[in-house]
């Protein structure tokens, strides 16, 4: 089992600041553990700072940018929640153009808590069946997705496979079914 991942790359995209630390943290060792290798990607080089929901947390090492590496360089990707890491990004055109790429090319994306603002920004939702943190319910339904109160949700109704949960309390499961899509 710890070699499922073995050969594949997974982008971890995260605004500067804002990222909730365990939403980064808890995948990142699971990605880890299977074998594969998470990179760290921002809008901006140096240091990420993390947070324990609004308190500061520990600061992560950025890999790459949005604005130097691609969606061809990974074999899927990870969005954090965190309220402000996704408000963040979903305002940084690089940022949604870099998430909107893993969808065009199939590959698998998974995303917990608030990090689906990037895709309602991406335009990537409709149609498809997804979680949330359960404030953004309105807004994924706006966008054409199906909202369900689920502690995981697999979407394969679309270009690629998306992976969506609540929260933090949720982890286990995003972290495992993560991995499911990925080994694929």
């Amino acid at each position: 089992m710890p070699t499922d991942l073995r050969g594949k790359t997974i982008a971890f995209l995260c605004a500067p600041e804002g990222t909730e630390q365990v939403e980064l943290t808890e995948p990142w060792k699971a990605v880890e553990q299977a074998g594969g290798t998470p990179r760290l990607v921002s809008t901006d080089s140096g240091r990420i700072q993390a947070f324990n929901h609004l308190d500061k947390a520990d600061s992560f090492s950025v890999d790459t940018t949005v604005n130097v590496s691609g969606h061809d360089e990974f074999d899927a990707l990870v969005l954090p929640g965190g309220v402000a890491n996704p408000d963040f990004l979903r305002t940084d055109p690089n940022a949604v153009a870099f998430a909107k790429a893993f969808f065009d090319a199939g590959k698998p994306v998974a995303a917990i808590c608030h990090a689906p603002w990037i895709l309602i920004e991406a335009g990537v939702v409709r149609g498809r069946t997804m979680t949330s943190w359960p404030s953004l319910q309105t807004d994924l339904r706006n966008a054409g997705a199906s909202w369900v109160d689920e502690e995981v949700k697999i979407c394969e109704g679309g270009p690629n496979v998306l992976v969506t949960s609540r929260k933090p309390d949720d982890l286990k499961a995003f972290s495992q079914a993560a991995i499911e899509v990925f080994k694929r």
